[in-house]
């Protein structure tokens, strides 16, 4: 299309041209979807059914899980339907609806990080006040805050951007519809008023991201001072499962900017995508899984109850 041209659809970039390749993409992202959504369900199941994970760390374990399984869902899905197809254009209310639930869930999934930063911040640090600090209805609203600001966020941002039509290019560099691409074919009103909500969101992201830098040096400076090895190797156990969670978050949403789209191959584009829409939620459950002991055996009592129950 040209620069007059008003967009009515975008075209989403195939990553070859070659139709064995393109059912073979279709066949290891279904197999990296469907372990995805094993491993999250997996880990929250068990924590639902089992009454010795009912506590603030694991309720909001189950909520990350849950987000992971949203986010993930909200692209995959559509690039396996479209390889298998061949159909690679997605109407302006699709991208809309993309964006926005992408949007939605990653901006909730940093929130819900923020939160479960203080409860270990809390449990670590002041053991004592932990159960006044963290009682259920607080992580309630913990909890049911982060999915709001994540909605809020999202609606302003889409509100905006989707307001007025768009004019250039269709073509969006990527398999799915990629919130870089629609701020460059914005018109320069609407592009403004956008900027200034990038601006105030990176505000919010650096005074949080410098929030959690902070909780975690007191944590780990406390943790120092127990005295014994095996205090210190448990509290560092609890905790760093969600350093690693919080850092792989961050990274992936950094690599974002390294390089726009357009001047990238397309398996640098497959591997910076798949680094922040794919990767956080097939490596969240493994992390936990294969780190918590209590996750584990409850995993194992699940299965055992499901494998040799009697109907």
């Amino acid at each position: 299309m040209n620069n007059n041209s008003i967009i009515t659809e975008f075209l989403l970039m195939e990553f070859s041209s070659v139709r064995e390749l393109q059912v073979l993409h279709a066949v290891l992202f279904l197999m990296i979807y469907l372990a995805a959504l094993m491993g999250n369900l997996l880990t929250m199941t068990a924590i639902i059914t089992d009454s010795h994970l009912h506590s603030p760390m694991y309720f909001f374990l189950s909520n990350l899980s849950l987000l992971d399984i949203c986010t993930i869902s909200v692209i995959l899905p559509k690039f396996i339907v479209n390889s298998f197809s061949g159909i690679h254009s997605l109407s302006i209310l699709g991208c809309a609806i993309q964006i926005f639930f992408f949007t939605f869930f990653v901006s909730a999934e940093f929130a819900l990080l923020m939160a479960m930063s203080y409860d270990r911040f809390v449990a670590i640090c002041h053991p004592l006040h932990y159960d006044i600090f963290m009682s259920p209805v607080r992580c309630l609203w913990a909890a049911s805050g982060s999915w709001f600001s994540g909605l809020i966020y999202s609606a302003v941002h889409i509100g905006n951007m989707f307001r007025q039509p768009f004019r250039g290019s269709n073509v969006i560099h990527q398999f799915f519809c990629d919130a870089s691409h629609i701020l460059k074919v914005l018109p320069s009103e609407v592009f403004k008023s956008e900027f200034v909500l990038v601006v105030l969101s990176l505000s919010v992201f650096l005074f949080c991201f410098a929030f959690l830098i902070a909780s975690y040096a007191r944590i780990f400076s406390t943790v120092l001072k127990i005295p014994s090895v095996e205090g210190r190797y448990k509290a560092i156990s609890t905790c760093s499962p969600q350093l690693i969670i919080l850092l792989l978050f961050i990274i992936s949403i950094m690599l974002v900017g390294l390089k726009h789209p357009s001047e990238t191959s397309p398996i640098q584009n497959l591997i910076i995508a798949v680094s922040y829409t794919t990767l956080p939620p097939l490596i969240n459950p493994i992390i936990y899984s294969l780190r918590n002991q209590n996750i584990t055996a409850a995993m194992g009592k699940m299965i055992r109850r499901m494998v040799f129950s009697h109907p």
